[in-house]
């Protein structure tokens, strides 16, 4: 594979951050009672390279694809769902929609590999790879060629859009499986602790794909880099999503993750630069199982934690408020000089 990645620096700058934390330490308030809002802002801060940074124009894109691997009963639902649910997205009768319209969250729904053909129109753009992945329990999942085509598809995209913010979602029947094959792979964890029930399988369900996904890893025993992962075992939207992270990073965009799905793309994209999750903030833990251990191989502290399971980037949407009240704390709440009120020690 010949891709080329982006350049991604690294946001250390002690300078900034101190003068943000300063600042927000010396906010009207007790020392640290605003609590993990603190350190969103704070992030935030780091990111945009701003001690009153705004965020501007966000940005919902919604990637989706098939899979192959679906015709080995890993999920409960038919595959048609995928294609059914994009038509809902476009005609905002799906729940990413509502939310993305209630908090004025530009939306774009992205077909990387969608076993369905689309008619255009606004909000939707026609990335395809091809009519999904092949099983990768018999093959890879695609081709090193197509991998770099849905990576360089997601960097395109994102230099397309406006503001400062992308919002990761993703709809795509039988999902959760790459996520998981991803997860135990790069993180060397056993697939049972991966596995969980997706869009609602039940306990032999879940055995059953269990171990479908366990013959997947034998079947690619040897693969280990992040990208021959990615290609062997990944789906179209979840690499189109790498790409778009891989580019958001580079911008300096705010990068606010979704759940089990959108994290295995974030997982993929900072082992190729590690300083990818300087820039993420994770909205959530999921209901799925495995996403707690996913969120540990980032590093991350979601900021709801409402067993939510739906994806689609709805968890992204509902915590989309928190970052604007962060900014808003960080810009326009008063200090204790200026708005005359004594501090701890008695000093106005």
């Amino acid at each position: 594979m010949t891709f080329t990645l982006p350049r991604i620096d690294s946001l250390h700058d002690e300078a900034l951050a101190q003068s943000l934390q300063h600042k927000i330490d010396h906010k009207t308030k007790p020392l640290g009672s605003l609590g993990a809002i603190e350190a969103l802002a704070l992030r935030i801060g780091l990111i945009l390279g701003s001690e009153s940074p705004a965020l501007s124009a966000p940005q919902m894109v919604v990637f989706a694809g098939d899979h192959g691997l679906t015709r080995r009963g890993v999920s409960a639902y038919p595959s048609d769902v995928t294609w059914q649910m994009v038509e809902n997205f476009l005609a905002g009768g799906a729940a990413v929609t509502v939310l993305a319209r209630q908090h004025g969250i530009g939306m774009t729904v992205v077909d990387c590999g969608v076993a369905h053909d689309f008619a255009p129109r606004p909000g939707l753009q026609i990335r395809k790879v091809a009519h999904g992945t092949a099983d990768c329990s018999s093959e890879p999942a695609m081709t090193s060629a197509q991998c770099e085509q849905a990576l360089n598809h997601g960097i395109e995209l994102v230099k397309g859009l406006p503001g400062n913010a992308l919002l990761l979602g993703e709809m795509g029947i039988g999902n959760t499986s790459p996520a998981s094959l991803i997860l135990a792979r790069l993180g060397r964890l056993d697939i049972a602790d991966c596995t969980g029930a997706g869009t609602g399988l039940d306990q032999p369900g879940i055995a059953r794909k269990t171990d479908v996904l366990r013959e997947v890893l034998l079947r690619h025993a040897d693969v280990t880099e992040p990208l021959e992962v990615l290609a062997a075992m990944g789906g179209f939207e979840i690499a189109t999503m790498v790409g778009a992270v891989l580019q958001a990073a580079a911008e300096r965009r705010v990068i606010l993750v979704d759940g089990f799905i959108t994290c295995a793309a974030v997982l993929v994209a900072s082992r190729l630069a590690p300083a990818v999750l300087q820039r993420c903030v994770f909205a959530h833990r999921s209901g799925e199982r495995g996403h707690s251990l996913m969120l540990a191989q980032l590093d991350a502290r979601p900021l709801l934690d409402l067993g939510l399971r739906l994806g689609e980037g709805s968890g992204a949407a509902l915590a989309w408020p928190l970052l604007a009240s962060a900014c808003a704390l960080l810009r326009e709440m008063a200090s204790f000089e200026s708005a005359g009120v004594s501090t701890r020690d008695g000093a106005a």
